[in-house]
């Protein structure tokens, strides 16, 4: 009698498989950038956490991944792809983009110079802007993806790139845009500090300069994404580690 995959063995297989997919591409880049990939896209746990909520829908073609680092998620959505064409794709999990067009902005040229070397032969070619994100062009787009680089500017230079965010998704007319923003909770004051001196080491691992941050506690967070005409849930997204790591979850209000 031949055994039966349970649905988490059928999911955690899948996932080992688009780890390794997803991570390969670094070799070009490198022993850091292929390291370092291995160990973000293998630890934290919000990569997996947006497959398996379904955070990520085929409706999000056009992407745009605000602080991208060396590229990772755009190589996560190629590796995404070829699984879904290729027929082993776990049924519990919602489909994603079959073709993603996609725009990293990041700051650090160190980390663009990174993903140009590992990922730039994906097809189709992934836009990779070294700007800034509080003045750089956002084009229109379906889905924005922040994760833990807000903190870095200060209050009001955040708002006015979530302004910016909204306005492009707008733009993209799709009714089902959305912006996913992980985000620290600074009322858990124990998790942030965490959060923040882990996100300091990394940063000077990674060769940069270490700048200040700011935060707000989750509930200032939401206030502000509910102003600007952004249905929000919250969802946590530390499961693994000490952080107090909040992913928000925010749909275009199109009543806003």
């Amino acid at each position: 009698m031949s055994a039966v995959m349970s649905p988490s063995s059928s999911t955690d297989t899948a996932w080992r498989e688009l780890h390794e997919a997803a991570t390969v591409p670094y070799k070009k880049g490198g022993s850091f950038a292929w390291h370092f990939a291995r160990g973000k896209l293998g630890r934290d746990p919000v990569f997996r956490g947006l497959l398996e909520r379904g955070l990520i829908g085929a409706q999000h073609r056009r992407v745009v991944d605000i602080g991208c680092g060396q590229g990772l998620f755009a190589s996560l959505l190629a590796s995404m792809s070829v699984m879904q064409k290729q027929g082993r794709w776990p049924a519990s999990w919602a489909a994603t983009p079959e073709r993603a067009d996609y725009t990293g902005i990041e700051l650090m040229p160190k980390d663009v110079a990174r993903a140009e070397a590992s990922i730039g032969h994906l097809l189709p070619a992934p836009r990779l802007l070294c700007a800034d994100m509080c003045s750089a062009n956002l084009p229109d787009c379906d889905l924005v993806v922040i994760l833990d680089v807000l903190h870095y500017v200060d209050l009001e230079a955040q708002e006015g790139v979530l302004v910016r965010v909204r306005d492009a998704l707008r733009r993209g007319g799709n009714p089902q845009a959305r912006l996913l923003l992980r985000v620290g909770d600074a009322s858990s004051r124990r998790g942030f500090a965490i959060s923040q001196w882990v996100d300091r080491t990394v940063t000077r691992i990674r060769g940069h300069k270490v700048s200040p941050t700011w935060g707000r506690p989750l509930a200032e967070w939401t206030a502000l994404l509910q102003r600007l005409g952004f249905r929000v849930q919250s969802m946590p997204m530390s499961e693994g580690t000490p952080f107090a790591n909040v992913l928000l979850v925010a749909d275009l209000d199109p009543a806003a």
